[in-house]
């Protein structure tokens, strides 16, 4: 089987003045299509830097990064923002929701980028808001919801275009304990549905019910169990 995603060796450099800032250091693995895996370490090993390049946001600096078999490096601007809205869904740690649109505007950017048209956007919008409990909240904008309400907006985001991978930048860091568990839970269950999740994450609770987990250390792999 092809893995979903493949990296051999990649590395990332920022240029600081007259010095280089080694955010990854030849990270090799790969992922197959279905797993739920968890990235963990410290703050600066480069858990941000390789959620960026896994969904293509960012280009190794060095080594090679493939999706689906595919290096990224041959892909035009076009192509991976194509690829982005296609096969990748993200929910961020700050939601990344615009202020003045309602959650079902928000859940339908998606698809706009996509050019789907407007009755069909509003019916799949409003199914994925449902699908994580806010039929009721379609409505309502960013400043009239709690944080669990805003995070389930992002998942419902994420989830409107049906992705193959889900990526989660500290998606429960900002949450409380029992929004958090219930954030994590809706999650789990986008990974029971067959979609590879990968999670950024500081918190044990993510951790300890994960299949696999991933932890940098300066750049570096540390452990993959």
């Amino acid at each position: 089987m092809t893995p979903l995603l493949a990296l051999d060796a990649v590395g990332k450099t920022y240029e600081s003045g007259d010095s280089a800032v080694h955010a990854l250091r030849s990270v090799s693995f790969t992922i197959q299509p279905g797993e739920l895996v968890a990235i963990m370490g410290p703050s600066g090993s480069g858990k941000t830097t390789l959620i960026e390049i896994l969904g293509c946001l960012l280009q190794p600096t060095t080594g090679r990064y493939r999706f689906r078999g595919t290096s990224i490096e041959s892909i035009s601007p076009d192509g991976l923002a194509t690829l982005r809205g296609r096969e990748i869904g993200f929910v961020f740690q700050s939601f990344n929701l615009l202020p003045r649109l309602s959650a079902v505007e928000n859940v339908e950017l998606p698809l706009r980028y996509r050019h789907v048209d407007r009755a069909t956007r509003r019916t799949r919008a409003t199914d994925a808001l449902r699908r994580v409990g806010l039929g009721h909240r379609l409505g309502h904008k960013p400043a009239e919801m709690s944080g669990g309400e805003r995070q389930r907006v992002a998942i419902a985001r994420a989830l409107v275009g049906e992705p193959s991978l889900v990526l989660g930048d500290e998606p429960t860091g900002n949450l409380d304990t029992k929004t958090g568990e219930e954030i994590l839970g809706l999650l789990l269950d986008l990974h029971r549905e067959g979609r590879t999740v990968i999670l950024v994450t500081h918190d044990p609770r993510i951790a300890n019910r994960v299949e696999r987990c991933i932890t940098l250390r300066d750049g570096a792999i540390e452990a993959d169990s």
